[in-house]
């Protein structure tokens, strides 16, 4: 793993919300794509810029230390927005329990009109809808819903202010997970695992035509030679006909391949820990890897100067 001088830690009633927000806003997809296509980024030294002040002494760390520390101030609970609560379950879910090389993970996953905010597919595909201490429940109950459709197991993720409404709103069949004030998660209620209650129409609307004829050719079902006008609607009328088991189960199979995050198994381990989650979402060419971490390992006093 790449290593840094110590970052001292940052104190959080240091900072203005103007700041908080700034902080939040390190850890952008933008930012990384920047940084990876780049090697600098001008958004990460205004923002930078925004949250240093005259106490901070830039000149002993580097970007890499530079995005943890940082990154322990959005763990309060205070500050604890949407990207926390994905950090946690790439993790302590997908890093901890599986690995890179057995999982794979999807991020802002449509499934129907909802956007699933991380899944994992394992075994089985696993979807964590976050609620974090600043969201509202009122789209809850839809949400989870549509997800039955997809995924075999359905999870909610909240902070602790949420979990007695979270009870009251979803069925004993959903999981329900808290993130602490340490930053663990805890398991309030084991989802249950039921590929049989998910929708091969729904499947088939929120994947690639090419994953589709995979899951077919799995499936041993033959793809009708038409024209690509009528493809989907070909490929549509076969999926609803099919067993919902047998097709989560090859969607599972053939999404750890095409939407695999191996390539990216030796870059996460040479990151800091705070950007595992970022980097997983975002599209990386291997050619841009070391460009990344470069850029990571930046003295800051040097960041700054990225305009």
């Amino acid at each position: 793993m790449a290593m840094g001088i110590e970052a001292p830690k940052l104190v959080m009633n240091k900072y203005s919300p103007s700041q908080i927000s700034a902080i939040s806003r390190l850890f952008s997809s933008n930012i990384v794509r920047d940084l990876s296509r780049h090697g600098r980024s001008p958004t990460f030294a205004r923002l930078a810029k925004e949250i240093i002040d005259s106490s901070f002494s830039e000149a002993t760390r580097n970007v890499f230390n530079f995005f943890d520390a940082t990154f322990d101030i959005l763990k309060k609970v205070e500050c604890r927005h949407e990207y926390i609560y994905k950090s946690a379950i790439t993790q302590k879910e997908l890093l901890g329990r599986h690995s890179l090389n057995t999982a794979s993970m999807l991020n802002e996953f449509r499934v129907g009109d909802c956007k699933a905010d991380v899944a994992i597919l394992n075994g089985t595909a696993t979807v964590y809808e976050i609620k974090s201490e600043r969201d509202s429940l009122l789209r809850l109950e839809r949400q989870i819903e549509t997800y039955k459709g997809f995924f075999a197991s359905v999870n909610v993720i909240a902070g602790d202010n949420h979990i007695d409404d979270v009870r009251s709103i979803v069925s004993d069949d959903i999981g329900i997970l808290k993130l602490s004030n340490r930053y663990q998660i805890s398991k309030i209620r084991e989802a249950k695992d039921q590929p049989e209650r998910t929708s091969p129409e729904v499947i088939f609307e929120s994947i690639r035509i090419q994953e589709a004829k995979r899951i077919l050719a799995l499936l041993d079902i033959s793809v009708p030679d038409v024209p690509n006008t009528a493809m989907h609607a070909t490929l549509r009328e076969l999926f609803v006909a099919l067993n919902p088991t047998k097709t989560h189960k090859a969607m599972v199979q053939v999404l750890k391949q095409t939407r695999s995050s191996t390539p990216l198994l030796v870059l996460v381990e040479r990151l800091p820990s705070s950007l595992h989650s970022v980097a997983l979402s975002v599209p990386l060419r291997r050619i841009d890897h070391d460009r990344l971490l470069s850029a990571v390992n930046t003295p800051l006093r040097i960041a700054l100067q990225w305009d």
